[in-house]
């Protein structure tokens, strides 16, 4: 496959505004890396705190306004 220097020189519109928003906050990437931990990065649950979890839960009903006669 043959490459003109022109073909691996692009750089689309989106990765430039990316760069130059990376360049003007540079803060940005800390705060991907914070709000990543904050939703997803969690500590593993050990199985007794899974088995605790799962014995407290309350059944609920099919149809919760139902009222029971």
């Amino acid at each position: 496959m043959i490459f003109s220097k022109k073909h691996v020189m692009y750089e689309s519109e989106h990765t430039k505004f990316i760069s130059e928003l990376k360049k003007q906050n540079p803060h940005l990437d800390a705060g991907q890396v914070a709000g990543r931990a904050l939703l997803w990065d969690k500590e593993p649950v050990s199985l007794d705190e899974q088995a605790r979890t799962q014995e407290s839960r309350l059944r609920q009903q099919a149809y919760p306004y139902q009222t029971k006669v």
